[in-house]
């Protein structure tokens, strides 16, 4: 899993590309952790992700809500839409 991390403005985006799992996991949220800003995960190039991306990714949101902040998830490809809905995610999380 690649990801790249650029600022606009107050606004961190957060591109990941590969597959979200319990090997990359850990990387996104070491990635993530120390923002405490909103921050814009672009998912556009994110193949796949298991139960352990979807914990970093619901942690980040509790995080960053507790400060004030938000995590938005844009682009995101049909197959992991699937795995947020089915989940109920899709209904916690901001998503355009």
């Amino acid at each position: 899993m690649n990801i790249t991390i650029s600022t606009s403005d107050n606004l961190r985006i957060a591109a990941v590309e590969g597959r979200l799992d319990t090997n990359t996991a850990p990387e996104l949220e070491g990635a993530l952790n120390n923002i405490t800003a909103d921050i814009l995960l672009e998912c556009t190039a994110l193949e796949y992700v298991s139960s352990a991306g979807l914990r970093v990714i619901l942690a980040t949101h509790k995080r960053l809500t507790a400060v004030g902040h938000s995590l938005t998830l844009r682009g995101i490809r049909p197959e992991v839409r699937s795995v947020l809905d089915m989940t109920g995610f899709s209904r916690i999380l901001n998503i355009e």
